[in-house]
């Protein structure tokens, strides 16, 4: 009596745990691969889009596009792709279903980077030949605003409640803060030689300024509107002039900034809270934009001369692969 008692509660306990271990497995397959994701690159001279799986880290298309893009940036449900077409002036739609281009907005002349209000309905343009920002309405496809920055506008990004608009000029050498809701700049903040790109910490208490010839990246209080200080780069040989700042991204809870170093082939990750550098990893040659997969767990580097992309496994601080793509690889998008 007692052996089948110990039978049947066995047999019970063996029924429970094929319905919990199936349980298990239907819900990691709803929740899908850890990587799951596309990586959208613009190849500046090749004039096209490579699409990367960023689950087998491959290429899966390459497309064809306006001149010269370089800055892009995803519509708000991932559902398109705006591209900064420099030598057309305009910023193309890819739709990323069909991977066909299906229309343009006005962005003005020879737009460069472009970032996307939160609620996806404003799209502002840095316009380099006109040191202007052009202000988009998505769904009407027209310019409802421009706004005068300084000579060669570049960088472009926004605090994280959407309040400020920041762009950077390359010539003027500042940091222009623009209130969102007057469209009118409220603050310039001088920084180092060439600035090119710009990102607020996660808190949006800080803004970083990268600064490609003065190889510094600038530190702004933003309540006070001046840099609190300047964090330098050194690499055992390599000359000073060799490294040169551009792409800037924050971590998902803001503990470390990652900096891509241009010519100098690397990307720096920086302690936010000491504003130490960690770690230089080497990447292909002339690296220059950086991008999230949405899970933060890789860091993906456009790498212009190599013409590859560097994936960079952000818990070790490890590149672990290089993807082939097209001709001078500028620009690079994730979406899930």
């Amino acid at each position: 009596m007692s052996s089948s008692r110990s039978f049947c509660s066995s047999s019970r306990n063996f029924s429970r745990a094929l319905r919990l271990a199936a349980l298990s497995g239907a819900l990691l397959a709803s929740l899908g691969p850890a990587f799951a994701a596309t990586a959208y690159v613009s190849n500046e001279k090749g004039n096209s889009i490579s699409v990367i799986d960023v689950e087998k880290l491959a290429v899966t298309d390459t497309v064809k596009v306006g001149r010269r893009p370089r800055g892009i940036v995803l519509n708000g449900d991932k559902t398109q792709l705006f591209i900064c077409a420099g030598d057309d002036d305009t910023v193309q739609i890819l739709d990323l279903k069909t991977l066909k281009v299906v229309g343009d907005l006005p962005s003005g002349a020879d737009p460069e980077l472009l970032v996307l209000a939160p609620d996806g309905k404003l799209l502002y343009v840095a316009n380099e030949n006109d040191n202007l920002v052009t202000v988009i309405d998505v769904a009407s496809r027209k310019i409802v605003a421009q706004i005068p920055v300084g000579v060669e506008p570049e960088g472009m990004t926004l605090s994280p409640d959407g309040k400020i608009l920041v762009n950077t000029s390359e010539t003027t050498n500042m940091a222009h803060l623009i209130d969102v809701a007057s469209q009118k700049i409220f603050a310039n903040v001088l920084v180092d030689a060439r600035p090119r790109s710009a990102a607020f910490t996660p808190d949006g208490k800080e803004l970083w300024v990268t600064a490609e010839v003065g190889g510094t990246v600038s530190v702004i209080d933003v309540a006070a509107k001046k840099v609190v200080q300047k964090i330098t780069f050194e690499i055992p040989g390599l000359a000073r002039e060799a490294i040169q700042p551009v792409g800037i991204r924050f971590s998902q809870d803001g503990a470390r900034a990652f900096v891509a170093l241009g010519p100098a082939n690397r990307v720096a990750a920086i302690d936010a809270k000491t504003r130490k550098v960690e770690k230089y990893m080497l990447t292909g040659q002339r690296v220059w934009q950086l991008a999230f997969t949405p899970d933060y767990a890789r860091l993906f580097a456009t790498n212009g001369v190599s013409n590859d992309v560097s994936v960079i496994d952000v818990a070790a601080l490890k590149v672990v692969k290089s993807i082939p793509v097209g001709s001078f690889p500028w620009g690079v998008a994730i979406a899930p």
